[in-house]
């Protein structure tokens, strides 16, 4: 039996410690669950016509990252797993969930050094990872580490959804860890992401919960006015 319930009612906010949440669209499942001490969000987002997954941040507790997958014949195949960045608050189930599986890992090749296990996969900006029959895009955001990085599903029959990291929540960019690295991280967030994206694109970050593009817009000049 699942020990991590799973509610269908999509909101952008878990509890820690609490239930999982389920967004279902016409081609992909994506469930949100709060793991570990520091309200880690990790991603499972499932292929609906294949019933394949794949996992951003194995970030802490493989037992109920475990349940949430399921244990069941029906559960889906986890193929990949792939980590938004080095901080080690995103990687700290990454070696029992991906062994457990036999699932693939993914990072960017400037965070890939201090993770628990070697990426079997190397991805930088402008590359693509699947699951099932949906295609992810890799966006590379430089600042708040040199190779953090966000994911993007173009749903055809939708709105964009965007997987940030750290590097963006409501209210701001991720922690930087000076002047130059924050003016990086801002230029890239406003150039590949609010200058591509459209203001309905939903976006999911590491902590917390979610927001849209269109909520944060009018508060970029605010952020970078005062430098954090």
């Amino acid at each position: 039996m699942c020990g991590v319930n799973i509610v269908e009612t999509y909101t952008g906010h878990v509890d820690p410690g609490g239930d999982a949440a389920r967004r279902t669209l016409d081609a992909l499942t994506i469930t949100k669950l709060s793991v570990g001490p520091m309200d880690n969000n990790a991603y499972l987002l499932v292929c609906r016509a294949e019933n394949e997954a794949l996992l951003i941040d194995a970030a802490n507790d493989p037992e109920r990252i475990s349940d949430l997958i399921g244990h069941g014949p029906d559960r889906p195949a986890l193929r990949t797993v792939v980590t938004t960045h080095q901080h080690q608050d995103h990687w700290q189930a990454l070696g029992a969930v991906a062994g457990a599986n036999g699932a693939n890992t993914a990072a960017h090749p400037l965070d890939a050094e201090p993770l628990p296990i070697p990426p079997d996969f190397l991805v930088e900006h402008g590359d693509t990872l699947k699951v099932g029959q949906i295609t992810l895009e890799v966006i590379h955001l430089r600042g708040h580490t040199p190779g953090s990085i966000a994911l993007l599903y173009q749903d055809p029959n939708g709105h964009p959804h965007l997987f940030t990291g750290d590097s963006l929540f409501p209210g701001g960019v991720g922690k930087t860890g000076s002047p130059s690295d924050f003016t990086s991280l801002l230029d890239d967030v406003e150039t590949r992401i609010f200058g591509e994206l459209p203001d309905e694109t939903w976006f999911y970050p590491g902590h917390g919960d979610d927001s849209t593009l269109g909520e944060q817009r009018g508060h970029l000049a605010e952020w970078r006015e005062r430098g954090w």
